[in-house]
């Protein structure tokens, strides 16, 4: 059943494995939710792991599939949702994907910016379970041996981009900031757990797109008052550039503040977005990318920025604020 606001999850300790089934459907669903999606799913927490063992058979892993998801994520990957991108990727013209920074004096109703949404559904991510990733090596030191596996050649945009992401997941987190890089669904609301803690009511959000076009960048209109999510804690987990799925989650003891914004893009598009604002960001690289395109300095203004529609935002369960 859908809520108005969040997927709803019951985090006990011995419900885990019950939720995974309907949230890799939530998950899925996501991408088609067209004019009935909410952007959110409520969990009764039913014991579904039977339903999801049945279906693991049907979901084996294969070499051709790993390929083709590697070429979308290539494709059209939203580079700049981890707080340690650096800011050589501006040496450059402006790269289209950077039109997701804004500041939070921004965030009003009838206030027009351009903003980038990639479009990945869910094909560009073969979601493992708990076993099939964990029979897959996750290391920078095993690189040969995945590129074997994978059947990537050496120095190829696919190989590249998968040593790329190993070394960020390996990177020291920054200062006050926990991190995690899930390859498996069971492995993220793991990480969540730990982060909430066990019997903690919490909700999920995901950007929705009610209507679109195939035109990534284009103006969009914030066409309602935006509402403010409210999150004691936030756990963000983003996307990355891999042969299958795996999500870079992570948690900041600073304070973030997270909302939903309603767009109207210029191109007839229709999204039910959700943005996060970083209100602290002394402790961020002054190389970070968010500086140079906002034009300002570590800890002088909160950053603010949109999640791409496979991004997750994960907070303790409690209603929405007028902004």
């Amino acid at each position: 059943m859908f809520d108005d606001f969040g997927a709803k999850v019951n985090l006990g300790e011995n419900n885990i494995g019950g939720i995974l089934r309907e949230l890799e459907q939530w998950i899925l669903g996501l991408h088609f939710a067209g004019a009935n999606g909410s952007g959110a799913r409520k969990f009764a927490g039913e014991n579904l792991s039977d339903s999801r063992n049945q279906d693991h058979a049907s979901n084996q892993v294969k070499i051709q599939d790993f390929k083709e998801n590697m070429k979308i994520m290539l494709a059209d990957h939203h580079k700049m949702h981890i707080e340690h991108v650096h800011a050589d990727a501006l040496s450059s013209p402006m790269d289209p994907s950077l039109n997701v920074f804004f500041l939070e004096e921004d965030l009003k109703q009838g206030n027009s910016m351009p903003i980038y949404f990639p479009r990945r559904g869910p094909s560009s991510s073969h979601l493992l379970s708990k076993e099939e990733a964990n029979s897959i090596p996750f290391e920078s030191s095993k690189v040969p041996n995945l590129l074997e596996f994978f059947k990537f050649l050496p120095g190829s945009p696919q190989a590249k981009a998968m040593e790329e992401t190993l070394q960020q997941c390996e990177t020291k987190p920054i200062k006050g900031e926990t991190k995690f890089c899930a390859t498996s669904l069971e492995s993220m609301l793991n990480f969540v757990q730990m982060i909430f803690g066990f019997g903690t009511e919490i909700k999920v959000f995901s950007t929705i797109h009610l209507r679109q076009s195939n035109v990534h960048l284009q103006k969009y209109t914030i066409i309602e008052v935006p509402e403010e999510i409210s999150a004691p804690k936030l756990v963000a987990c983003h996307t990355m550039p891999y042969p299958y799925a795996v999500y870079y989650c992570h948690h900041q003891e600073s304070k973030s503040k997270v909302f939903k914004v309603y767009l109207s893009g210029e191109n007839g598009d229709s999204i039910e977005a959700i943005a996060v604002c970083h209100m602290d960001t002394s402790n961020w690289s002054h190389n970070h990318v968010s500086f140079r395109v906002l034009g300002i300095e570590p800890g002088t203004s909160p950053v603010c920025h949109f999640f791409p529609a496979d991004n997750f935002a994960w907070v303790p369960s409690t209603t929405l604020m007028q902004s």
